[in-house]
């Protein structure tokens, strides 16, 4: 996670805890460690946010700090509920985790009519749920697209064939069975779709494509017009 998520984390954590939250309950929330917790507290306190507590017992927001608000309205907030359950059908993990902190987040913050609305199970998103893939971790491919970082891969085709790959992610597509990324491949140096279920390793490179991203990625939907077809549609591996 980077600090500046980290640090809007911290700040909502607090803002919704009822008593003092130490930095061992935010590290293990987090997944960092309390030393990270304890310099991200400094630097919200050096940007005067009003933090008060200290190691070992614990902190807290002073009342009267806050986030600007996001003002919903029923439709929005349904839509907002909708999408949220839709990502629960997907086989990333971390985005589920995600879509349920969104949840708890917004129940928290919103006036009682529209919490209503997000407590009443009156908006279901129904169908398959993607099992997660065995070996592609979609949240480092998620990071790696961000990142504009090289993947390597050892990837099987949809004929079985094997083949080590590297890639430059430019995006994921999720199907309610499974994920695709659609990558720049050196091998083929052209852009292929790569199911996330097929890839039977898959770890960062120590290399980057950064500035190049936005530039392939236009050349990829540019591809649809040309070629007349959806990007779902395009050519395995």
């Amino acid at each position: 996670m980077r600090k500046a998520s980290r640090l809007f984390e911290i700040i909502q954590m607090l803002r919704l805890a009822r008593k003092p939250v130490t930095a061992a309950e935010i590290a293990d929330a987090l997944e960092v460690t309390p030393r990270s917790i304890y310099r991200d507290i400094a630097a919200l306190q050096a940007m005067r946010v009003p933090i008060e507590g200290e190691r070992g017992i614990g902190y807290i927001l002073r009342p009267g700090f806050d986030l600007p608000p996001l003002m919903f309205s029923i439709e929005e907030t349904e839509a907002i509920v909708l999408a949220l359950a839709l990502l629960a059908r997907t086989g990333d993990e971390e985005l589920k985790a995600a879509a349920r902190r969104v949840n708890q987040k917004i129940t928290g913050a919103v006036p009682e009519p529209l919490r209503k609305v997000f407590q009443s199970q009156a908006l279901h998103a129904w169908g398959t749920i993607a099992s997660p893939p065995p070996a592609a971790d979609l949240a480092m491919i998620r990071r790696a697209i961000r990142d504009e970082q090289k993947l390597v891969l050892d990837y099987r085709d949809e004929l079985g064939r094997a083949t080590e790959r590297t890639v430059l992610p430019l995006a994921l597509i999720y199907y309610s069975e499974h994920a695709m990324m659609v990558a720049w491949c050196e091998l083929r140096q052209d852009i292929r779709n790569f199911r996330a279920d097929r890839v039977e390793h898959c770890e960062p490179a120590d290399a980057y494509f950064r500035g190049e991203g936005n530039r392939l990625r236009q050349m990829w939907i540019a591809g649809w017009q040309t070629n007349a077809v959806r990007p779902l549609e395009a050519a395995d591996g």
